[in-house]
């Protein structure tokens, strides 16, 4: 039982602060309207606040589960979609789309940024293989560098194209725009964090690099860009619907490591959860701290998770023995 009481707690949390969720916004529902059925009051229920709150749970939990799978196969803790030019491969997907495709549909945009979202991530990891880094640090920072030279591509065919403000929807993250009809896309991110946890085993072997993998049988390239695959597909997903939201997969995964290990099958349950629960309370102070306007969720989640990320970065070079100088396990063919 002590084993699932974290679990047991960030579901509970997780419950009660949704329910409230549904209940917060401009227009007043409160559930003795939706009991006795009141229509004006349903309507906004189905079509806004539940589709809303469903995006967020799926967008805390995949975005969270996206980053501990990269965290796990990289072996290093800050790599992450936003980290990974993963995120930034998805936007140019998605800018694709609309160029040659100005009248597709949310599908059509999809297809591209799941297509755009894998390439780079796969190019980002076949790029550091490459380079003897020694230093845990260099590896994210290569991955950000990379990410903004995409997103300079990004810009430029934006402005040159006149899709600059149609773009920057996707630039920001934010729920605001969440209705029936718009957003079931973000669905997709529950059978690919099953698919996740059923090849978790997996994952964990694939992250010690490319010999013990072949000693015990694994197919190391095939588990590692399937991983990688699968964590470019649900940050695209996402991406598509709600837009560019950092910081989830980078700051949640660590936080619940310090608490529960390394091992996805054992933290995977608590990363999605706490995953979900964050953005869901950074949702909520967006919409009411300033209400009845709203912040976007990329605000919060910006604020918060870079002071996160500071105080990880630090907790780890000072204390984590093995943070300075974790060696990257996929060069030259394994770990050290």
């Amino acid at each position: 039982m002590k084993k699932y009481s974290s679990t047991i707690v960030l579901a509970v949390c997780l419950l009660i602060l949704s329910a409230c969720s549904l209940f917060v916004g401009v227009i007043d529902v409160e559930a003795g309207d939706l009991l006795t059925g009141d229509l004006k009051s349903l309507e906004i229920f189905l079509i806004s606040r539940l589709p809303r709150l469903l995006a967020i749970l799926c967008t805390g939990a995949g975005m969270s589960t996206a980053g501990l799978i990269m965290q796990q196969l990289c072996q290093n803790k800050f790599v992450s979609p936003t980290t990974g030019a993963t995120i930034s491969s998805a936007q140019l997907g998605i800018l694709i789309a609309l160029l040659f495709m100005p009248s597709s549909t949310l599908g059509s945009r999809a297809v591209f940024a799941f297509l755009a979202a894998v390439l780079g991530t796969w190019i980002f990891v076949w790029f550091i293989q490459r380079i003897p880094f020694k230093d845990a640090v260099m590896v994210p920072l290569v991955g950000i560098m990379f990410g903004n030279v995409i997103g300079g591509i990004t810009n430029y065919l934006a402005y040159k194209y006149e899709m600059t403000q149609t773009l920057s929807t996707w630039l920001v993250g934010h729920f605001s725009a969440v209705l029936r009809g718009r957003y079931e896309i973000v669905y997709l991110t529950a059978p690919l964090i099953l698919l996740a946890f059923l090849f978790a085993n997996h994952f964990n072997i694939v992250g010690m690099g490319k010999d013990f993998s072949r000693n015990l049988g694994v197919p190391y390239n095939l588990v590692l860009f399937m991983g990688l695959t699968i964590a470019a597909m649900i940050t695209a997903s996402i991406v598509v619907v709600v837009g560019s939201i950092s910081y989830i997969g980078l700051v949640v995964p660590n936080i619940v490591s310090m608490f529960k290990g390394d091992k996805i099958r054992g933290t995977l349950a608590d990363t999605a959860l706490f995953g979900a629960l964050f953005v869901l309370v950074c949702d909520l102070i967006g919409r009411t701290v300033i209400a009845p306007y709203e912040l976007p969720i990329e605000l919060i989640v910006g604020i918060l998770g870079s002071l996160l990320f500071i105080l990880l970065l630090f907790h780890r070079l000072r204390h984590g023995r093995k943070a300075p100088k974790i060696q990257w396990p996929l060069l030259k063919g394994g770990a050290r």
